[in-house]
C-alpha cells in the first residue's frame, strides 16, 4: 500500500483528520434490541490513510450501463475530476455504449477540461446500452489495455455483471479494483441515504401530477391517473404525492391493494367523487402486478438487462375504473398520464 495523496494535497490536507479506519463498519439495522445478535455490517465508505495504487500507475475507466437516470453526467464528471485533482491520476478513460464498449469501441480519454460542463446536460456522454455483457471479452480487454481501476455505473443487472467481472479478475489474479456505483432512480437501496437522480425525479413528477389535477378538476367526476417509476418500491410516487398535496390516492408496491368491496379502491373512488367531484391517483409502475396477473395471464419476460417486464398497471387501472363507473351508470372522465419516463433523460 501507499500513502494517500490527500495527506499532502494543499487543498485537501484537512481530509486526513477524517480518514476512515479499515475496521469501520456500518450496521444494516439502526435499531436493535439489547440481546440482538451483531447482525450484518457493511464496510464504511470514505478515504483511507493508505491506498493500493500509486497515482502514476493508475489507469482507470468509467462505463455507464442500462437505462438513463438524472445525474449520470454529474457522476462521470466527479469521478474524472476527483481522480485527477485529488489523487493525481492522469489516465482516465470512458467506455462507450455500455458493457459492449469494452470490446467494440475505442476508449475515450477523459480529463477535467473535457467534462467541465457535462453536468448541465441530461443523459450520459459515454452512451449506454442494455445487455452486451461478455465477461471473458471484457476482462481480456481490461487486461490488454492495462486498466487497473474499473468504475461501473448501473442498476441491478449492471451490478450483477460487475460482480462477474470481479470474479473473473480475481480468478486470473489481476491487480484490478472494480467499483460498482449504484444507479437507481427508484431510491430503493436501503444502505445509502439517497440515490442520485431521485430528487430530480420527484421534482419532475410534479409536472405530470399538476397536469392530471388540471384535467380532473376541469371535468365532472374527473379522474387524473399518473403512473410513475417504481418497480419494487414506491419512493418516487410517495414523495411526489407528499410534495404535490393534490393527490387523493397513492398506490405503491409495498402496500397491496384491492379493487372491490369494503375498503377497496372502487369504494374510495366513489366516495371521493361524491365529496369533491374530482380526484387524482398516483400509481408506481410495480404496484398491483399480482392483480393484473390474475386477469391478464402473461409469460414472464425480461429485458436485455434481465429485469422482469412489468404489465402496464396504468392502462389496466384505467380500463377497470371505466368498467366500474359504467356498471354504476356513473358519468366519469379519466385522463391517464403514463409518460413516467419523461424525466429520466433530465439533468440532475
Amino acid at each position: 500500500t501507499f500513502p494517500n495523496p490527500l495527506q499532502d494535497h494543499p487543498a485537501y490536507s484537512t481530509v486526513k483528520q477524517y480518514f476512515v479506519n479499515a475496521d469501520d463498519t456500518v450496521p444494516e439495522k439502526v435499531v436493535v434490541q439489547k440481546n440482538s445478535p451483531r447482525g450484518v455490517h457493511f464496510r464504511r465508505a470514505g478515504p483511507r490513510q493508505r491506498v493500493y495504487f500509486e497515482s502514476e500507475e493508475v489507469k482507470a475507466c468509467i462505463v455507464t450501463c442500462g437505462g438513463l437516470c438524472p445525474g449520470l453526467n454529474t457522476v462521470i464528471r466527479e469521478l474524472v475530476c476527483g481522480l485527477s485533482h485529488m489523487y493525481n491520476v492522469n489516465d482516465v478513460f470512458g467506455i462507450q455504449n455500455g458493457y459492449k464498449g469494452f470490446y467494440s469501441s475505442n476508449y475515450l480519454s477523459m480529463i477535467p477540461k473535457s467534462v467541465n460542463d457535462i453536468h448541465k446536460r441530461g443523459g450520459t456522454v459515454l452512451g449506454t446500452s442494455r445487455g452486451g455483457h461478455d465477461t471473458k471479452k471484457i476482462v481480456d480487454n481490461i487486461q490488454d489495455r492495462g486498466i487497473n481501476q474499473v468504475y461501473i455505473i448501473g442498476g441491478d443487472g449492471t451490478q450483477k455483471g460487475a460482480y462477474e467481472i470481479y470474479k473473473e479478475i480475481r480468478k486470473r489474479g489481476l491487480q484490478v479494483a472494480v467499483a460498482g456505483i449504484p444507479k437507481t432512480i427508484d431510491n430503493d437501496i436501503a444502505v445509502i441515504d439517497k440515490s442520485f437522480g431521485f430528487d430530480t425525479a420527484v421534482e419532475e413528477a410534479q409536472r405530470a401530477i399538476n397536469a392530471a389535477h388540471v384535467e380532473a378538476s376541469s371535468a365532472e367526476n374527473g379522474i387524473g391517473l399518473v403512473k410513475l417509476m417504481g418497480r419494487y418500491s414506491g419512493f418516487i410516487a410517495m414523495y411526489a404525492t407528499l410534495a404535490s398535496r393534490d393527490v387523493d390516492c397513492c398506490l405503491i408496491p409495498e402496500s397491496p391493494f384491492y379493487l372491490e368491496g369494503e375498503g377497496g379502491l372502487f369504494e374510495y373512488i366513489d366516495r371521493r367523487l361524491k365529496e369533491n367531484n374530482h380526484m387524482v391517483i398516483v400509481v408506481a409502475e410495480g404496484a398491483g402486478q399480482d392483480l393484473i396477473a390474475q386477469s391478464i395471464p402473461a409469460a414472464d419476460q425480461q429485458d436485455a438487462s434481465g429485469n422482469k417486464l412489468l404489465l402496464d398497471v396504468g392502462l389496466w387501472l384505467t380500463h377497470k375504473i371505466k368498467d366500474y363507473c359504467k356498471s354504476k351508470k356513473m358519468e366519469m372522465t379519466i385522463k391517464y398520464i403514463g409518460n413516467f419516463l419523461v424525466f429520466t433523460p433530465m439533468r440532475c
